[in-house]
Protein backbone atom coordinates (compact mmCIF):
# COMPACT_ATOMS: atom_id res chain seq x y z
CA UNK A 1 0.00 0.00 0.00
CA UNK A 2 2.82 2.16 0.64
CA UNK A 3 4.69 1.53 -2.34
CA UNK A 4 1.31 2.57 -4.33
CA UNK A 5 1.13 5.83 -2.53
CA UNK A 6 4.16 6.54 -3.58
CA UNK A 7 3.68 5.19 -7.34
CA UNK A 8 0.88 7.89 -7.11
CA UNK A 9 3.13 10.76 -5.59
CA UNK A 10 6.04 10.67 -8.24
CA UNK A 11 3.03 10.23 -11.21
CA UNK A 12 1.02 13.57 -10.02
CA UNK A 13 4.78 15.35 -9.29
CA UNK A 14 5.71 14.67 -13.08
CA UNK A 15 2.57 15.57 -14.15
CA UNK A 16 3.29 19.10 -12.36
CA UNK A 17 6.71 19.40 -13.87
CA UNK A 18 5.85 18.91 -17.23
CA UNK A 19 2.65 21.14 -17.18
CA UNK A 20 5.11 23.98 -15.35
CA UNK A 21 7.40 23.21 -18.13
CA UNK A 22 4.60 23.87 -20.59
CA UNK A 23 3.67 27.01 -18.83
CA UNK A 24 7.20 28.61 -18.55
CA UNK A 25 7.96 27.66 -21.67
CA UNK A 26 4.83 29.41 -23.46
CA UNK A 27 4.96 32.44 -20.77
CA UNK A 28 8.79 33.40 -22.69
CA UNK A 29 6.76 32.56 -26.21
CA UNK A 30 4.42 35.21 -25.22
CA UNK A 31 7.59 37.44 -23.71
CA UNK A 32 9.49 37.33 -27.00
CA UNK A 33 6.71 37.18 -29.51
CA UNK A 34 3.90 40.04 -28.27
CA UNK A 35 4.25 43.54 -27.92
CA UNK A 36 5.68 44.74 -24.62
CA UNK A 37 3.15 45.12 -21.59
CA UNK A 38 0.84 48.32 -22.24
CA UNK A 39 1.67 51.34 -19.66
CA UNK A 40 0.04 52.26 -17.19
CA UNK A 41 -2.85 54.84 -18.38
CA UNK A 42 -1.50 57.73 -16.42
CA UNK A 43 1.73 57.18 -17.92
CA UNK A 44 1.05 56.20 -21.23
CA UNK A 45 -1.95 57.87 -22.47
CA UNK A 46 -3.23 61.78 -22.36
CA UNK A 47 -6.45 62.45 -20.80
CA UNK A 48 -9.12 64.03 -23.13
CA UNK A 49 -9.02 67.82 -23.10
CA UNK A 50 -12.51 69.77 -22.11
CA UNK A 51 -14.14 70.54 -25.89
CA UNK A 52 -14.93 73.83 -27.01
CA UNK A 53 -12.26 75.73 -24.35
CA UNK A 54 -10.33 78.94 -26.38
CA UNK A 55 -6.61 77.49 -27.43
CA UNK A 56 -3.28 78.78 -27.63
CA UNK A 57 -1.14 81.22 -25.29
CA UNK A 58 -3.98 84.19 -25.75
CA UNK A 59 -6.94 81.97 -24.07
CA UNK A 60 -7.15 82.96 -21.00
CA UNK A 61 -7.03 86.35 -21.63
CA UNK A 62 -10.08 86.02 -24.09
CA UNK A 63 -11.91 83.90 -21.34
CA UNK A 64 -11.52 86.59 -19.18
CA UNK A 65 -12.59 89.54 -21.12
CA UNK A 66 -15.12 87.91 -22.31
CA UNK A 67 -16.27 87.42 -26.12
CA UNK A 68 -18.06 91.21 -26.01
CA UNK A 69 -14.40 92.52 -25.20
CA UNK A 70 -11.84 90.33 -27.82
CA UNK A 71 -12.38 89.02 -30.91
CA UNK A 72 -9.83 85.82 -30.56
CA UNK A 73 -6.16 85.86 -30.24
CA UNK A 74 -3.24 84.69 -32.76
CA UNK A 75 0.40 84.33 -32.25
CA UNK A 76 2.37 86.76 -34.89
CA UNK A 77 5.51 86.86 -37.19
CA UNK A 78 8.05 87.53 -34.30
CA UNK A 79 6.05 84.88 -31.76
CA UNK A 80 4.25 87.13 -29.38
CA UNK A 81 0.73 86.71 -28.67
CA UNK A 82 -1.91 89.07 -30.13
CA UNK A 83 -5.29 89.65 -28.96
CA UNK A 84 -8.01 91.45 -30.53
CA UNK A 85 -9.90 93.70 -28.22
CA UNK A 86 -12.76 96.31 -28.42
CA UNK A 87 -12.02 98.83 -25.81
CA UNK A 88 -8.74 100.63 -24.19
CA UNK A 89 -9.31 99.06 -20.85
CA UNK A 90 -9.19 95.40 -22.65
CA UNK A 91 -5.82 96.74 -24.28
CA UNK A 92 -4.69 97.66 -20.80
CA UNK A 93 -5.09 94.30 -19.23
CA UNK A 94 -3.93 92.76 -22.32
CA UNK A 95 -0.36 94.98 -22.07
CA UNK A 96 -0.04 94.20 -18.17
CA UNK A 97 -0.21 90.23 -19.32
CA UNK A 98 2.70 90.58 -21.45
CA UNK A 99 0.90 89.99 -24.74
CA UNK A 100 0.42 92.63 -27.62
CA UNK A 101 -3.47 93.82 -28.17
CA UNK A 102 -4.90 94.91 -31.41
CA UNK A 103 -7.96 97.18 -31.75
CA UNK A 104 -11.30 95.70 -33.56
CA UNK A 105 -13.98 96.75 -34.56
CA UNK A 106 -16.10 94.01 -33.99
CA UNK A 107 -16.34 91.72 -30.73
CA UNK A 108 -15.94 87.49 -30.53
CA UNK A 109 -20.01 87.97 -30.11
CA UNK A 110 -20.49 89.85 -33.55
CA UNK A 111 -18.09 87.09 -35.18
CA UNK A 112 -20.34 84.42 -33.93
CA UNK A 113 -23.67 85.85 -34.35
CA UNK A 114 -22.13 86.05 -37.86
CA UNK A 115 -21.63 82.32 -38.57
CA UNK A 116 -24.75 81.71 -36.89
CA UNK A 117 -26.83 83.14 -39.91
CA UNK A 118 -24.70 81.54 -42.15
CA UNK A 119 -25.25 78.22 -40.76
CA UNK A 120 -29.58 79.20 -40.84
CA UNK A 121 -29.02 79.69 -44.62
CA UNK A 122 -29.73 77.27 -47.29
CA UNK A 123 -27.18 74.74 -47.29
CA UNK A 124 -25.02 75.37 -50.53
CA UNK A 125 -22.24 72.46 -50.89
CA UNK A 126 -18.91 73.60 -51.79
CA UNK A 127 -18.54 76.60 -49.51
CA UNK A 128 -17.06 77.00 -46.80
CA UNK A 129 -16.32 79.73 -43.84
CA UNK A 130 -14.41 80.93 -40.88
CA UNK A 131 -13.61 83.64 -38.58
CA UNK A 132 -10.24 85.52 -39.36
CA UNK A 133 -9.14 87.03 -36.63
CA UNK A 134 -6.43 89.07 -38.06
CA UNK A 135 -8.46 90.69 -40.32
CA UNK A 136 -11.86 90.71 -38.31
CA UNK A 137 -13.61 89.22 -40.84
CA UNK A 138 -15.85 86.18 -41.09
CA UNK A 139 -14.33 84.60 -44.39
CA UNK A 140 -17.05 82.68 -47.02
CA UNK A 141 -15.34 80.73 -49.66
CA UNK A 142 -16.77 79.12 -52.71
CA UNK A 143 -15.35 76.55 -55.01
CA UNK A 144 -15.79 76.09 -58.44
CA UNK A 145 -18.84 73.79 -58.21
CA UNK A 146 -20.55 76.69 -56.63
CA UNK A 147 -23.23 78.11 -59.06
CA UNK A 148 -23.14 81.96 -60.04
CA UNK A 149 -27.17 81.46 -58.53
CA UNK A 150 -25.99 80.30 -55.18
CA UNK A 151 -23.13 82.65 -54.94
CA UNK A 152 -25.43 85.61 -55.27
CA UNK A 153 -28.02 84.19 -53.03
CA UNK A 154 -25.15 84.13 -50.70
CA UNK A 155 -23.76 87.13 -50.88
CA UNK A 156 -27.28 88.36 -50.33
CA UNK A 157 -27.07 86.69 -46.72
CA UNK A 158 -23.59 87.74 -46.38
CA UNK A 159 -24.59 91.78 -47.49
CA UNK A 160 -27.50 91.80 -45.13
CA UNK A 161 -24.53 90.86 -41.95
CA UNK A 162 -22.66 93.54 -42.66
CA UNK A 163 -19.13 94.81 -44.28
CA UNK A 164 -16.95 92.60 -42.30
CA UNK A 165 -18.19 89.38 -44.34
CA UNK A 166 -15.80 88.78 -47.12
CA UNK A 167 -16.81 86.78 -50.23
CA UNK A 168 -13.97 85.20 -51.64
CA UNK A 169 -14.15 82.66 -54.73
CA UNK A 170 -11.29 79.79 -54.55
CA UNK A 171 -10.06 77.07 -57.04
CA UNK A 172 -10.34 73.56 -57.11
CA UNK A 173 -13.26 71.80 -55.34
CA UNK A 174 -14.22 71.33 -51.30
CA UNK A 175 -13.93 67.52 -51.20
CA UNK A 176 -13.44 64.82 -48.41
CA UNK A 177 -10.15 63.86 -49.02
CA UNK A 178 -11.16 59.80 -48.93
CA UNK A 179 -8.56 57.47 -49.17
CA UNK A 180 -1.83 59.53 -43.90
CA UNK A 181 0.39 58.25 -41.91
CA UNK A 182 -0.15 54.26 -42.21
CA UNK A 183 -2.68 53.30 -45.22
CA UNK A 184 -5.79 51.60 -44.26
CA UNK A 185 -7.94 50.13 -46.59
CA UNK A 186 -11.59 48.76 -47.18
CA UNK A 187 -14.53 48.24 -48.91
CA UNK A 188 -15.52 51.84 -48.74
CA UNK A 189 -12.49 53.50 -50.09
CA UNK A 190 -8.93 54.13 -48.08
CA UNK A 191 -8.11 56.67 -45.14
CA UNK A 192 -4.99 57.02 -43.35
CA UNK A 193 -4.09 56.61 -39.67
CA UNK A 194 -4.51 58.88 -37.57
CA UNK A 195 -3.26 58.58 -33.97
CA UNK A 196 -3.77 55.41 -31.32
CA UNK A 197 -6.05 55.85 -28.31
CA UNK A 198 -7.47 54.06 -25.83
CA UNK A 199 -10.01 53.72 -22.85
CA UNK A 200 -7.87 51.76 -20.63
CA UNK A 201 -9.25 48.39 -21.62
CA UNK A 202 -9.05 48.25 -25.95
CA UNK A 203 -6.67 50.28 -28.29
CA UNK A 204 -8.15 52.00 -31.28
CA UNK A 205 -7.41 54.16 -34.36
CA UNK A 206 -8.69 58.15 -34.33
CA UNK A 207 -9.27 58.72 -37.67
CA UNK A 208 -11.81 60.70 -40.35
CA UNK A 209 -15.65 60.14 -40.29
CA UNK A 210 -16.14 60.21 -43.33
CA UNK A 211 -13.86 56.80 -44.01
CA UNK A 212 -16.69 54.89 -43.64
CA UNK A 213 -19.66 54.02 -41.33
CA UNK A 214 -19.65 51.88 -38.39
CA UNK A 215 -18.79 48.31 -39.10
CA UNK A 216 -16.28 48.81 -42.01
CA UNK A 217 -13.63 46.19 -41.84
CA UNK A 218 -10.24 47.64 -42.11
CA UNK A 219 -7.25 46.01 -43.82
CA UNK A 220 -3.37 46.65 -44.02
CA UNK A 221 -3.27 45.53 -47.76
CA UNK A 222 -4.92 45.63 -50.91
CA UNK A 223 -5.36 41.94 -50.65
CA UNK A 224 -7.36 41.88 -47.43
CA UNK A 225 -4.64 39.49 -46.20
CA UNK A 226 -4.18 41.45 -43.18
CA UNK A 227 -7.09 42.67 -40.90
CA UNK A 228 -6.58 46.09 -39.09
CA UNK A 229 -10.10 46.37 -37.17
CA UNK A 230 -13.25 48.11 -37.46
CA UNK A 231 -15.11 50.85 -37.04
CA UNK A 232 -17.09 51.03 -33.68
CA UNK A 233 -18.00 54.66 -33.91
CA UNK A 234 -17.55 58.31 -34.77
CA UNK A 235 -19.20 61.00 -36.12
CA UNK A 236 -19.88 62.73 -39.84
CA UNK A 237 -21.30 64.85 -41.18
CA UNK A 238 -21.48 67.39 -38.06
CA UNK A 239 -18.25 66.42 -36.79
CA UNK A 240 -15.07 64.01 -38.87
CA UNK A 241 -14.12 61.51 -36.16
CA UNK A 242 -14.23 57.97 -36.17
CA UNK A 243 -13.01 55.17 -33.93
CA UNK A 244 -11.72 51.59 -35.23
CA UNK A 245 -11.28 49.10 -32.72
CA UNK A 246 -7.96 47.12 -33.39
CA UNK A 247 -8.71 43.43 -34.27
CA UNK A 248 -6.82 41.93 -31.17
CA UNK A 249 -7.40 44.62 -29.26
CA UNK A 250 -3.85 46.20 -29.13
CA UNK A 251 -2.07 49.05 -30.78
CA UNK A 252 1.12 47.51 -30.37
CA UNK A 253 4.69 48.71 -30.17
CA UNK A 254 5.52 52.22 -31.15
CA UNK A 255 1.59 53.07 -30.01
CA UNK A 256 2.72 56.40 -29.70
CA UNK A 257 4.71 57.38 -32.69
CA UNK A 258 3.19 58.29 -36.22
CA UNK A 259 4.94 57.95 -39.28
CA UNK A 260 6.09 60.39 -41.95
CA UNK A 261 7.63 58.54 -44.16
CA UNK A 262 11.34 56.73 -45.13
CA UNK A 263 10.60 54.48 -41.81
CA UNK A 264 11.32 57.70 -39.89
CA UNK A 265 8.40 58.65 -37.13
CA UNK A 266 7.77 61.75 -34.93
CA UNK A 267 6.95 61.13 -31.18
CA UNK A 268 3.24 62.33 -29.84
CA UNK A 269 3.98 63.07 -26.17
CA UNK A 270 0.33 65.32 -25.83
CA UNK A 271 -2.81 66.72 -27.07
CA UNK A 272 -3.75 70.51 -27.50
CA UNK A 273 -5.76 72.72 -29.67
CA UNK A 274 -3.87 75.01 -31.57
CA UNK A 275 -3.51 78.86 -31.74
CA UNK A 276 -4.12 81.07 -34.83
CA UNK A 277 -0.92 81.60 -36.55
CA UNK A 278 0.88 77.94 -35.09
CA UNK A 279 2.86 76.50 -37.58
CA UNK A 280 1.92 72.92 -37.75
CA UNK A 281 2.49 69.40 -40.00
CA UNK A 282 0.85 66.83 -41.29
CA UNK A 283 1.57 63.37 -42.69
CA UNK A 284 -0.05 61.31 -45.36
CA UNK A 285 0.97 58.17 -47.06
CA UNK A 286 0.32 60.07 -50.49
CA UNK A 287 2.37 63.61 -50.10
CA UNK A 288 4.14 62.95 -46.93
CA UNK A 289 5.21 65.44 -44.13
CA UNK A 290 4.27 69.05 -45.12
CA UNK A 291 3.64 71.90 -42.96
CA UNK A 292 2.38 75.42 -42.79
CA UNK A 293 0.42 77.60 -40.60
CA UNK A 294 -3.03 77.31 -38.94
CA UNK A 295 -4.92 80.65 -40.62
CA UNK A 296 -8.40 79.93 -38.43
CA UNK A 297 -10.70 78.33 -36.08
CA UNK A 298 -14.20 77.12 -36.08
CA UNK A 299 -14.60 76.95 -39.78
CA UNK A 300 -17.45 75.03 -41.37
CA UNK A 301 -17.08 73.61 -44.75
CA UNK A 302 -20.43 72.40 -46.64
CA UNK A 303 -19.03 69.19 -48.44
CA UNK A 304 -21.03 67.36 -50.85
CA UNK A 305 -21.43 65.01 -48.05
CA UNK A 306 -22.68 66.89 -45.43
CA UNK A 307 -21.58 70.28 -43.35
CA UNK A 308 -19.15 69.79 -40.61
CA UNK A 309 -18.10 72.69 -38.07
CA UNK A 310 -15.81 73.23 -35.93
CA UNK A 311 -12.60 72.80 -37.83
CA UNK A 312 -9.39 73.96 -37.87
CA UNK A 313 -8.81 76.08 -41.28
CA UNK A 314 -4.93 75.43 -42.70
CA UNK A 315 -2.65 76.55 -45.30
CA UNK A 316 -1.32 73.01 -45.19
CA UNK A 317 -1.51 71.26 -48.72
CA UNK A 318 -2.74 67.57 -48.80
CA UNK A 319 -4.28 66.06 -51.98
CA UNK A 320 -6.37 62.40 -51.84
CA UNK A 321 -4.66 59.73 -49.70
CA UNK A 322 -4.02 61.90 -46.69
CA UNK A 323 -7.42 61.76 -45.61
CA UNK A 324 -7.56 61.10 -41.72
CA UNK A 325 -3.98 61.36 -41.32
CA UNK A 326 -2.49 63.53 -38.04
CA UNK A 327 -2.09 66.59 -37.69
CA UNK A 328 0.78 68.24 -34.92
CA UNK A 329 3.10 69.94 -33.73
CA UNK A 330 6.32 69.93 -31.31
CA UNK A 331 5.25 66.17 -30.76
CA UNK A 332 1.42 67.75 -29.91
CA UNK A 333 -1.76 66.11 -31.54
CA UNK A 334 -3.91 68.76 -33.12
CA UNK A 335 -6.04 66.97 -35.51
CA UNK A 336 -6.79 64.49 -37.94
CA UNK A 337 -6.89 65.30 -41.62
CA UNK A 338 -10.87 66.12 -42.74
CA UNK A 339 -10.86 68.10 -46.43
CA UNK A 340 -10.26 70.50 -48.33
CA UNK A 341 -9.10 72.28 -51.74
CA UNK A 342 -6.28 72.50 -54.19
CA UNK A 343 -3.03 70.11 -54.00
CA UNK A 344 0.87 70.03 -53.13
CA UNK A 345 2.26 71.74 -56.36
CA UNK A 346 -0.44 74.74 -56.45
CA UNK A 347 -1.06 74.64 -52.33
CA UNK A 348 -4.77 75.22 -50.89
CA UNK A 349 -6.82 74.68 -47.76
CA UNK A 350 -7.11 71.90 -45.94
CA UNK A 351 -9.56 71.31 -42.86
CA UNK A 352 -8.60 69.10 -39.89
CA UNK A 353 -10.96 67.72 -36.68
CA UNK A 354 -9.93 69.20 -33.61
CA UNK A 355 -8.19 65.99 -31.42
CA UNK A 356 -9.43 67.55 -28.14
CA UNK A 357 -13.23 67.21 -29.33
CA UNK A 358 -13.09 63.83 -30.89
CA UNK A 359 -11.55 62.47 -27.61
CA UNK A 360 -13.69 64.05 -25.34
CA UNK A 361 -17.10 62.79 -27.50
CA UNK A 362 -15.38 59.57 -27.90
CA UNK A 363 -14.25 59.25 -24.25
CA UNK A 364 -10.95 58.01 -24.57
CA UNK A 365 -7.50 58.86 -24.25
CA UNK A 366 -4.28 59.86 -26.60
CA UNK A 367 -1.73 57.08 -26.48
CA UNK A 368 2.25 58.92 -25.99
CA UNK A 369 4.97 58.42 -26.52
CA UNK A 370 7.89 58.82 -23.78
CA UNK A 371 9.39 62.40 -24.64
CA UNK A 372 13.26 61.66 -26.17
CA UNK A 373 16.29 62.50 -24.24
CA UNK A 374 18.58 61.21 -27.23
CA UNK A 375 18.89 64.84 -28.84
CA UNK A 376 17.59 63.31 -31.84
CA UNK A 377 17.04 65.31 -34.83
CA UNK A 378 13.17 65.91 -35.92
CA UNK A 379 12.55 64.40 -39.73
CA UNK A 380 12.46 67.33 -42.10
CA UNK A 381 8.99 68.17 -43.68
CA UNK A 382 8.41 68.33 -47.89
CA UNK A 383 7.83 71.97 -48.01
CA UNK A 384 5.38 73.15 -50.41
CA UNK A 385 5.23 76.43 -52.07
CA UNK A 386 4.14 79.32 -49.67
CA UNK A 387 4.39 77.23 -46.72
CA UNK A 388 5.35 79.00 -43.55
CA UNK A 389 9.38 78.86 -42.30
CA UNK A 390 8.21 78.84 -38.81
CA UNK A 391 11.80 79.65 -37.22
CA UNK A 392 12.84 76.83 -34.83
CA UNK A 393 8.92 75.16 -34.46
CA UNK A 394 9.65 71.02 -35.57
CA UNK A 395 6.78 68.44 -35.91
CA UNK A 396 8.65 66.80 -32.64
CA UNK A 397 11.13 64.47 -31.19
CA UNK A 398 11.83 61.51 -34.10
CA UNK A 399 11.90 58.09 -33.41
CA UNK A 400 11.57 54.67 -35.67
CA UNK A 401 8.27 54.09 -37.62
CA UNK A 402 6.52 50.65 -36.00
CA UNK A 403 7.40 48.06 -38.30
CA UNK A 404 8.88 44.06 -37.60
CA UNK A 405 10.64 43.87 -34.68
CA UNK A 406 14.64 44.01 -35.39
CA UNK A 407 17.06 41.68 -33.41
CA UNK A 408 18.13 44.51 -31.19
CA UNK A 409 14.23 44.59 -30.31
CA UNK A 410 14.18 41.20 -29.46
CA UNK A 411 17.52 40.69 -27.55
CA UNK A 412 16.04 43.66 -25.48
CA UNK A 413 13.14 41.52 -24.56
CA UNK A 414 15.25 38.73 -23.53
CA UNK A 415 17.13 40.57 -21.03
CA UNK A 416 14.17 42.27 -19.72
CA UNK A 417 13.38 40.28 -16.80
CA UNK A 418 10.09 41.71 -16.59
CA UNK A 419 9.09 39.87 -19.99
CA UNK A 420 10.71 36.73 -19.81
CA UNK A 421 11.49 36.68 -16.09
CA UNK A 422 8.60 34.55 -14.71
CA UNK A 423 8.69 32.31 -18.05
CA UNK A 424 12.07 31.50 -16.69
CA UNK A 425 11.63 31.02 -13.61
CA UNK A 426 8.65 28.89 -13.58
CA UNK A 427 10.74 26.19 -16.43
CA UNK A 428 13.72 26.17 -14.20
CA UNK A 429 11.79 24.92 -11.78
CA UNK A 430 9.45 22.46 -13.24
CA UNK A 431 12.74 21.05 -15.20
CA UNK A 432 14.53 20.66 -11.65
CA UNK A 433 11.27 19.15 -10.30
CA UNK A 434 11.25 16.71 -13.44
CA UNK A 435 14.99 16.05 -12.92
CA UNK A 436 14.77 15.19 -9.28
CA UNK A 437 11.85 12.92 -9.99
CA UNK A 438 13.54 11.06 -12.58
CA UNK A 439 16.43 10.80 -10.02
CA UNK A 440 14.66 9.46 -7.16
CA UNK A 441 13.00 6.94 -9.10
CA UNK A 442 16.14 5.71 -10.22
CA UNK A 443 17.90 5.53 -7.14
CA UNK A 444 14.44 3.48 -5.71
CA UNK A 445 14.77 1.10 -8.73
CA UNK A 446 18.64 0.16 -8.26
CA UNK A 447 17.49 -0.52 -4.52
CA UNK A 448 14.81 -2.71 -5.30
CA UNK A 449 16.73 -4.56 -7.86
CA UNK A 450 19.77 -5.51 -5.13
CA UNK A 451 17.18 -6.31 -2.65
CA UNK A 452 15.48 -8.66 -5.08
CA UNK A 453 18.81 -10.52 -6.01
CA UNK A 454 20.82 -10.45 -2.70
CA UNK A 455 19.75 -13.30 -1.95
CA UNK A 456 21.88 -15.08 -4.44
CA UNK A 457 24.62 -13.37 -4.06
CA UNK A 458 27.46 -15.08 -2.79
Amino acid sequence: MRHARRRVVRRVTRLAAVGGLLLGVTMVTRAVASEPAAPDAAAGAAPYAAAGQPAGPGAGLVSRLGTSRTAGSWIGADGRTVVAVTDEEAAGEVRRAGAEPKMVRHSMRDLKSAARTLRSAPRVPGTAWAMDYRSNEVVVRGDRTVSADDWSELTRVADGIGDFVRMERTEGTFTTRLNGARPILSTAGRCSAGFNVTDGRRDFILTAGHCGPDGSVWFADDRAGKQVGTTVGGSFPGDDYSLIEYADGRAGEGAGVVAVGDGKGVRITGVADPSVGQRVFRSGSTTGLRDGEVTALDATVNYPEGTVSGLIETDVCAEPGDSGGPMFSEGIALGVTSGGSGDCTAGGTTYFQPVTKALAQLKVRLVVSPRAGDGTASPAPSVPPGAAAGGTVSPGSSAPAAGIPNASTLLSRLADPRNVGPGLLVTGGSLVTLVATRWIRAEQDRKAYRRHYSASWG
